[in-house]
């Protein structure tokens, strides 16, 4: 079976060599957390990004934003935002986002060097998380990156979780009321500077702080115990 690069070579074109902030990216999923490890000493990288729609195969990110919490405080002077300049003027993204005034871009390989430098050794958290990844993914993929492959942790489900019960069934969740506004208005986090990625990441952080009390509460206190 051929891989994914040898195609390049059948018709003798050079492969371009890995850039080294992926190969050091990728040498840090090697090391694997102890199951035992309390949560309070875990790093999270809570993020979110802003794209001109919901469909990872035609729409494209605008912004991203990153928050580090660790100790169980968010380490604000740390936190990151970045913009990227926009292919076409998207008349939808602007009135979700407000993403209209001229802001200082950056390229995609310094939003993804900067990201998996950020992302090492860390646990990352969003809320619906899946569609950010698959989108950095999308990013990335023509600089050599593969897969985003460190453990990750959705705040959508993991309120889900301990609102519920691990083993609830999921035809009963209303998932309207798992929104980021709901859950933020029902941990009493106000609501600032909603529908930028900066924004939304601090607000997830936030929550994501809120949501691993619940979860001491009820008996989660390690590594183990919450990706379980």
């Amino acid at each position: 079976m051929v891989n994914d690069m040898d195609w390049k070579s059948i018709f003798g074109l050079p492969s371009l060599p890995k850039p080294s902030y992926i190969k050091a990216y990728e040498q840090t999923l090697l090391k694997k957390t102890s199951k035992a490890k309390p949560i309070r000493e875990l790093d999270f990288l809570v993020l979110d990004t802003e794209t001109t729609g919901l469909d990872v195969r035609k729409d494209y990110v605008l912004s991203y934003g990153s928050v580090l919490v660790s100790n169980n405080r968010m380490k604000i002077s740390e936190s990151k935002e970045y913009y990227m300049r926009p292919k076409k003027r998207s008349k939808e993204a602007v009135k979700v986002h407000g993403l209209i005034q001229v802001r200082p871009y950056v390229s995609r390989e310094q939003l993804i060097r900067s990201f998996l430098e950020d992302a090492s050794n860390k646990i990352l958290v969003g809320h619906h998380l899946g569609f950010d990844l698959a989108m950095l993914e999308k990013l990335g993929k023509t600089l050599g990156l593969r897969k985003i492959k460190q453990p990750s942790l959705d705040t959508y489900e993991l309120a889900v979780r301990l609102e519920n019960g691990k083993y609830h069934d999921p035809h009963t969740i209303a998932a309207q009321d798992y929104s980021l506004d709901k859950l933020c208005e029902r941990y009493k986090i106000a609501l600032d500077d909603r529908h930028t990625a900066a924004g939304d990441a601090l607000l997830t952080s936030q929550l994501l702080l809120k949501l691993l009390k619940v979860a001491e509460r009820k008996g989660i206190k390690t590594f183990g115990d919450l990706m379980a």
